[in-house]
């Protein structure tokens, strides 16, 4: 019994065994097959997909260099226009700086002609200033040296005529001139020399006629002192409806009256006369010519 089941069980172990490797062999090389087909299928996926990839990182790169390419094609346009531009502006304000600058230069030349031309005036006009104060200095002289000498003259005179008994009260000269706004302007020379050779009082009145009435003018002052010769000098307004015919002047000094009787003769228009008495200077106190 023991002999039996030892041959059982060596000698189908060793059969099972060869037979088995027959099988296995049979059935290895369908595996492998199949192992190398998945493979080579799992290969070519493999290939593919990273052929897609490339192709996108590829196509992705493109992209980008295209973009940069045009961005900077667009910004160098962009640029270039506004460097043009701005070009444009700063050409155009340069020359705009420019014509100011040659219109201020020739302002400046002007204002440096006109300037030299003043200048040259005003040393013209200086030089005859100083020859017109030149001549006002030696006229002046001349005419103070004459009037010392008409002032000694006229002292020798009167010494002669106190000797001789003075001069009696008289009028030298008058005159009666008319003025705007109805106005008249008066003049009287009146000389006299006492005897003592001393000042009298004079007081004159001057008075307006006509057929039927007689006007007296106010004289300022009213009284004057007389040594020798006094001008009465004076302006007065003509009373409304009044036309004189006569002027009388009547003069009283040193217990002497004296009467001058003048035809009025103003009654002619006037050429040239001021439009108002505040255009006209004041009292001519220059002698009276006869």
């Amino acid at each position: 019994m023991r002999v039996k089941l030892v041959r059982r069980f060596f000698s189908q172990p060793a059969l099972s065994s060869c037979k088995d490797s027959d099988f296995y062999h049979l059935e290895c090389r369908p595996h492998s097959l199949k192992t190398n087909a998945s493979s080579v299928t799992t290969v070519a996926v493999g290939s593919t997909q990273r052929g897609a990839s490339t192709l996108v990182l590829a196509l992705f790169v493109i992209v980008i260099l295209v973009t940069a390419i045009v961005g900077l094609i667009f910004g160098h346009k962009l640029g270039y226009q506004r460097g043009f531009h701005s070009m444009q502006t700063e050409s155009k304000q340069a020359m705009i700086n420019s014509t100011e600058a040659t219109e201020a230069l020739e302002d400046l030349r002007l204002s440096h002609k006109i300037a030299t031309n003043q200048a040259a005036t005003a040393k013209q006009e200086l030089a005859i200033s100083l020859a017109n104060i030149k001549e006002l200095r030696e006229n002046q002289q001349e005419l103070t040296v004459e009037n010392r000498q008409v002032s000694q003259l006229n002292e020798l005179y009167a010494d002669v005529l106190r000797d001789k008994g003075g001069m009696p009260l008289q009028v030298i000269a008058a005159k009666i001139e008319p003025l705007p706004e109805n106005a008249f302007e008066y003049g009287f020379d009146i000389g006299m020399l006492a005897s003592d050779g001393k000042a009298k009082r004079l007081k004159p009145t001057l008075t307006l006629l006509n057929d039927d009435d007689f006007v007296e003018v106010p004289l300022d002052p009213p009284v004057y002192t007389i040594e020798g010769i006094v001008r009465i000098r004076g302006r007065f307004m003509m009373p409304s409806g009044f036309r004189p015919l006569q002027v009388k002047l009547s003069l009283q000094a040193d217990g002497q009256q004296v009467e001058q009787l003048y035809d009025w003769k103003l009654g002619d228009r006037v050429d040239n006369m001021p439009l108002s008495l505040l255009d006209l200077p004041k009292v001519d106190e220059s002698p009276i010519e006869p």
